[in-house]
This record gives C-alpha cells, sequence and structure tokens, in this order.
C-alpha cells in the first residue's frame, strides 16, 4: 500500500484532509431543524472500519448511534426507539451512489404478561394495580423477571435498491427471528455495578446469518456510553476559546476531558459486523456506506392513546434523517436546506455542491477570530480564511473519494462514509488519533473508528492545511490545490480542546464502553 501510495501523493493528501474537511466541530446531534422534535429517529454518528478485534480481519463493523444527548438518570422510561420507523444502514458496492444492500431495523415494544400488576389493599379491599414502572426490582444477566417492559427488533437485508430488491429476514445462529434490546442502564443498585450491566447487555450480542452470506455476521442494538467528544457548549457560543493549542498561540486551549460536554452522554448504538465478501459486492473492495431513519408518511394521534396504539400510522416510508460521513448536515449545509439534506439520497447530493465549493464556516471562523489574531501577533490579515475558490480540494474529497485509496469502482458524486475493505485493520494501541493525518491508512477518512478524532482533523483542513506542505510517506509535498499564500493559518494546529483516542473505546465488538450509569452506587 505505500508503494501504491507513493504514486498518487495527491490522493493520501486529500484523503489526510477528509471527506469532512468542509466541516468541523461537533457531531451531527440535533443537526437539523426538522429532526429536532423526533429524537428517537435522529442519528448521532455513523462509523464504518476495518474491525481491529483480534482474530475479526475478515470482517468490517459498522455502527450506527441514535437518540443524542441522552442524560443517564432520564427515567422512568429512558430511550426506547420508534416503533413505527424503520431505521436502515445502507451500503454502495460499485459507486453508483444507490444502495446495492440495506439492512433494516424495527422494533417492538410490549409489556411481559401484559404488565406486572402488584396486590394493593387488604382484606375485601384488595386490587391488583399496573405498576407506572419498567422494572420493579433488581436486574441481571441470570434473572430479569422483575423487568416489566421488553424492548424487541427485528432485521431484514434486502438486496438492490432498498425500495424494489428483494427483502429477506436475518435470523441467529440459534435460529432466533426477533432479537432483544437490553434497558438503558438505569443504575448500579439495579444492576449491582458497571460490570453486572454489562453482564447483562453481554447476552444481547447475537451471531447472526445473512442470507446470500456463507459467514455468520454480528449484531447489538442497545444504549453505550457516547463516543463522540467535542467541546460543545463553547463552540455554539461563537466558539468561546481560542481553538489553538495551548504553546502554539497565547491562551490556546489546553487538552482536557474536561472540554468534553458529552462525557456523561449515552446514545442508542445499532452495530453489526459484516464479512466483508459479504458487502463488497462486484466492486473493487472499496464500499460506501449510511444511515437513514424513515417513517410512515401520515402519523395521526390516538385520542383515547393506549400503549399498544399511542398513534395510527399508515402510508409509504418517508426518510427524516440521514447520516454518512460526520458534521455534514450540522454545519456544512445551509439552514434552508437541512432538512431536504435529512431526506434527500445520496446520489441527489449535487444540489448541494456550493456549500463544498465555497463552505461558510472558515468565513465565520474569519469574522470571529481576525481582529484578535491581528491584535495579538501584530499581523494584518485580510481574512484568515483560505481563498482558493472553489475549493476542488474539498470537492475530491467530500463528492469522489480518492483514486487508489477510497474511490470506489463507479464515480459518483455524493456524501458517504467510503472505506476500503482492502487496507487491514490497525490494532487499537497502535491506532492514530489523527486517522491518515497521522500516517495511519487504516483511519478517518478511509471509514471512520470511534477513536479518530474528526473534528481536529476537520478544523485544520478547513481552515487550509491543504495549502501548505504535508507529509507523504514522509515527505514535504505541496498538492497543487493551493499555496502557503492561499491559507495564512492553514499550518496552525486548530483543535476544540476535547481530546480522543482508541483508548476511549473498547477494542472488541461492539466497541462503544458501557453506557454512563444513571445512579452509581454508595
Amino acid at each position: 500500500m505505500k508503494k501504491l501510495l507513493s504514486k498518487t501523493p495527491l490522493a493520501t493528501a486529500i484523503v489526510a484532509a477528509g471527506i469532512v474537511s468542509a466541516t468541523a466541530l461537533a457531531s451531527s446531534h440535533r443537526e437539523a431543524p426538522n429532526i429536532t422534535r423526533f429524537p428517537a429517529l435522529d442519528s448521532t454518528d455513523f462509523y464504518l472500519f476495518n474491525s481491529y478485534e483480534p482474530g475479526r480481519e475478515d470482517y468490517v463493523t459498522a455502527i450506527a448511534n441514535y437518540v443524542p444527548l441522552q442524560d443517564a438518570y432520564g427515567g422512568p422510561n429512558y430511550f426506547a426507539m420508534d416503533e413505527s420507523a424503520v431505521y436502515s444502514i445502507h451500503f454502495d458496492s460499485d459507486g453508483d451512489a444507490e444502495e446495492d444492500l440495506t439492512f433494516e431495523f424495527r422494533f417492538d415494544n410490549s409489556l411481559p404478561n401484559g404488565g406486572v400488576k402488584l396486590p394493593v389493599g387488604t382484606d375485601g379491599m384488595q386490587k391488583d394495580v399496573s405498576v407506572p414502572l419498567k422494572f420493579i426490582g433488581a436486574i441481571s444477566a441470570s434473572d430479569q423477571s422483575t423487568l416489566n417492559f421488553n424492548e424487541s427488533f427485528t432485521i431484514n437485508v434486502v438486496n438492490g435498491p432498498q425500495k424494489s430488491g428483494t427483502s429477506a429476514q436475518v435470523m441467529s445462529v440459534s435460529g432466533e427471528q426477533e432479537f432483544t434490546k437490553p434497558l438503558a442502564f438505569v443504575g448500579e443498585k439495579t444492576f449491582g455495578s458497571a460490570q453486572g450491566y454489562q453482564d447483562y447487555a453481554n447476552q444481547y450480542v447475537y451471531e447472526i446469518n445473512i442470507p446470500n452470506c456463507s459467514m455468520p455476521g454480528k449484531v447489538f442494538v442497545g444504549q453505550r456510553k457516547d463516543p463522540f467528544v467535542v467541546n460543545l457548549g463553547e463552540t455554539f457560543d461563537l466558539v468561546n476559546y481560542v481553538p489553538i493549542e495551548a504553546g502554539a498561540f497565547p491562551g490556546g486551549i489546553e487538552q482536557s476531558n474536561a472540554n468534553d460536554d458529552l462525557r456523561n452522554k449515552n446514545v442508542n448504538t445499532i452495530a453489526l459486523e459484516l464479512p466483508k465478501s459479504c458487502i463488497t459486492g462486484d466492486g473493487n473492495g472499496v464500499v460506501g456506506s449510511w444511515t437513514t431513519a424513515q417513517v410512515p408518511q401520515a402519523r395521526l394521534q390516538n385520542p383515547n392513546a393506549t400503549f399498544e396504539k399511542p398513534d395510527v400510522n399508515a402510508g409509504a416510508l418517508v426518510q427524516v434523517s440521514r447520516l454518512g460521513a460526520p458534521l455534514v448536515n450540522e454545519l456544512v449545509i445551509g439552514i434552508d436546506d437541512k432538512d431536504t439534506f435529512s431526506s434527500s439520497a445520496p446520489g441527489e447530493d449535487g444540489q448541494f455542491a456550493d456549500y463544498v465549493t465555497h463552505p461558510t464556516l472558515p468565513v465565520i471562523l474569519d469574522l470571529l477570530f481576525r481582529e484578535p489574531v491581528n491584535t495579538t501577533l501584530g499581523t494584518d490579515f485580510d481574512s484568515l480564511a483560505p481563498s482558493n475558490y472553489p475549493r476542488t480540494d474539498l470537492v475530491a474529497a467530500f463528492l469522489t473519494g480518492v483514486e487508489g485509496v477510497n474511490q470506489q469502482a463507479m464515480v459518483t458524486p455524493s456524501e458517504m462514509l467510503r472505506l476500503n475493505t482492502g487496507i487491514p485493520a490497525t490494532p487499537a494501541q497502535e491506532q492514530a488519533a489523527l486517522g491518515v493525518a497521522g500516517d495511519d491508512l487504516a483511519g478517518f477518512p478511509n471509514g471512520r473508528r470511534p477513536g479518530d478524532d474528526v473534528v481536529d482533523i476537520a478544523l485544520r483542513v478547513v481552515m487550509g492545511a491543504l495549502c501548505h506542505d504535508i507529509p507523504v510517506n514522509g515527505e514535504a509535498t505541496n498538492l497543487g490545490f493551493c499555496s502557503p499564500d492561499d491559507a495564512p493559518v492553514g499550518n496552525v494546529p486548530f483543535t476544540d480542546g476535547a481530546p480522543i483516542d482508541a483508548s476511549y473505546v473498547n477494542d472488541g465488538f461492539p466497541y462503544l464502553k458501557t453506557p454512563v450509569p444513571g445512579s452509581a452506587s454508595e
């Protein structure tokens, strides 16, 4: 692979820039006006990477997280998925910007045996009364008899376009057609300890048989600690910090876990581990992938709502959430087009090209920081934003992938995560948080791992890193897109001060850590 890349330094550098190089600063939590009204349908992050768990080298892991900003103590109902929705993970194996394989997840909520009722009263005044809680006692891996709520799901796989392809049910290797989503980590008294919760949740990691696939895969759906890190509050307060590493600029921000505003938040995770041979199809081994959530077009509230029927849903499925690369809808797409992006397909992304060729984020950062930078450094920059318009460097990375690295057999401009399944995974302890830019070809933007620091990568590139020399196989190289004069601060180590690396997650499926508990033991 190094030999190949030595022949394509331009491609290598574009990958280092990142597919989302026109973006920065936050994950896709609550990214569009419409989706803020439907948190159960809101995709927060999407990951796609060659599995790096020892012994799983022939597999790819896809992780779609939903229901953002979960406070662990958010009882008593916690965070169920939408029963009327179809949550999907799509794979495009040939590059035509249309799904060739889709895994569909549908959820169902039920009360075991009609719900737990307790006898209340004495003598002739006793009545059996339904309890108000989803559980009434301790829960463990071996005993869930106190549960008063079950959340289950089924999986279908569609070969071909999702709307017109051939659908078949995915079953566990033991023959189960329905799978269990474990209850949220309500607290350590209920589950005994964090390890007790993990033991309980681990039993819902299933081996699955995938139709037309000769090897089994794995699936897990349940609550996890949100793996994304970001200085969220201060960032959206007009970037209320100096977004440069301490030591590189007076008053620059120090790296600290305290800067991560998501450190105590959870998410709902849909995780799949799939054999590479089952998703690459007839392509060149590079797959594109994204996640969506759809709901029926019409939803009518039941005026006499019940647990079984709070509303009535009908009509064709309508896509209300879409996520491939991080940050795109949140900080690239203009606010008047955000809902359009959420409902569109990758093949329709040409309509959003102006947001890539002429990104607004660098201009916003210039407006916020040009005067203090000039004052502090005694400089006279006319603009901090790169001036190489149109941003062809970003177009190549954002819409097409890169020849010889993560470009598909057919090139159709479209936004999605692209992963070269032929590039071996880097073991957890050797991963570079800056991905390809950190000399780790198995990382972002060649797919995305949970430990990749996409915020810092994106911040540096959006402000013009590609206009300066960057290392390509150890040699300082200018790519020819632009020159240092086009990006006066393109060589600055921008950061939000919230660190992340592979040690922040686990090194085996489903990779994401045990959720934050709603209550800790005394």
